[in-house]
């Protein structure tokens, strides 16, 4: 994952309308670290979507083994950066 497009927070939120039509997954930065995914979704996913969705999921699975974190701890640092309270 480490070849997706990167695009900064404020970037993102200024522009969110024109990222929410992207049709590929891209990371999602604050100063610099990657805080989250946004992974398109379609109501009607075709195979080759779900299949890319299983990908990323499984290289996000190996990335969080590689580096010891659980899923419950990331979602914890993510509710801290969304209220501001990274430690």
């Amino acid at each position: 994952m480490n070849n997706l497009e990167r695009v900064n927070m404020r970037e993102f939120r200024n522009n969110m309308s024109k990222y929410m039509d992207q049709k590929i997954p891209f990371a999602v930065t604050r100063h610099g670290q990657t805080v989250g995914y946004y992974i398109p979704a379609r109501p009607t996913p075709t195979e080759s979507e779900r299949l890319s969705l299983q990908k990323a999921a499984e290289a996000l699975d190996i990335m969080l083994s590689q580096d010891g974190i659980t899923e419950d701890e990331l979602v914890e640092e993510f509710r801290q950066l969304r209220e501001g309270k990274q430690e």
